[in-house]
């Protein structure tokens, strides 16, 4: 039998599978699946334990759900992603890198930056909690601290007395006293700063190749040409020289101290 029948026949058999699974249930030749069943049920907890254990699984759910928050908002994400999307809008190629790769190496990269922040909250808080050495209050107040330190060494002093005013809170006597509700919306808007800085000065290059590119097709007469068509490759030659990526990656997570 040759390949190309085989292929044929192949083809043929799922194809007619296919249609069975669908039109001969509740016939002989029906093909039946077996299908868990899950039941849930509320009864009286006999022990503490038990209680407990519901509270993690409700926990653990509610973090999931809060989990693109909190990877946007107490991250280096929002300044990489940004500042990414600025460089390419730079560099007037539109939809070049995509957003999935922009998105898809803003994540790794945070991945990489707040990889020691991790380890910190794992070690002092997760850990010993799951080890059942400490209680949940301590477990969430030592996890607090390192994401705290992070925050504040990325958080504009302006910002945070911003939101402390408008909270009507009263000053801490200590930068590690300050509220998380506090600091995470000042951390936010300080990356956002930051990042438009970041962008600022990467546009300034470009911008100069765009109007010197405009500058020269008007003394050639060529009004009808777009200069972006002509000004695109001498953009990405410069970018290419200087390795630009490597450059602004290196810049980034040197920002951040690690």
């Amino acid at each position: 039998m040759s390949e190309k029948n085989l292929i044929d026949k192949i083809f043929k058999l799922c194809f007619l599978g296919f249609f069975l699974l669908i039109f001969a249930r509740g016939t002989a030749l029906a093909i039946t699946f077996p299908i868990p069943s899950l039941e849930l049920n509320v009864t009286t907890a006999t022990q503490p334990e038990e209680v407990a254990v519901v509270l993690e699984i409700i926990a653990l759910l509610t973090l999931i759900a809060l989990a693109p928050a909190i990877l946007i908002l107490m991250t280096p994400f929002t300044r990489l992603v940004v500042v990414f999307h600025l460089l390419r809008q730079a560099l007037g190629t539109q939809s070049s890198p995509p957003n999935q790769v922009i998105v898809g190496l803003a994540l790794f990269m945070t991945f990489f930056i707040i990889k020691p922040v991790a380890l910190d909250v794992y070690n002092q808080s997760l850990n010993p909690y799951l080890e059942r050495k400490i209680s949940y209050e301590t477990a969430f107040e030592e996890a607090q601290k390192p994401i705290r330190k992070f925050l504040l060494r990325n958080t504009r002093e302006k910002d945070i007395a911003l939101f402390l005013k408008e909270a009507e809170m009263k000053k801490p006597e200590t930068r590690q006293d300050l509220s998380l509700l506090v600091l995470i919306p000042a951390y936010v808007i300080s990356e956002l700063k930051t990042a438009f800085i970041v962008g600022f000065v990467l546009y300034i290059p470009f911008l100069v190749i765009d109007m010197v590119v405009a500058s020269v097709l008007l003394a050639m007469g060529m009004m009808m040409l777009p200069p972006v068509m002509i000004s695109l490759p001498f953009k990405l030659m410069l970018f290419v020289l200087v390795d630009g990526w490597h450059l602004i990656c290196g810049s980034l997570i040197k920002s951040f101290g690690v």
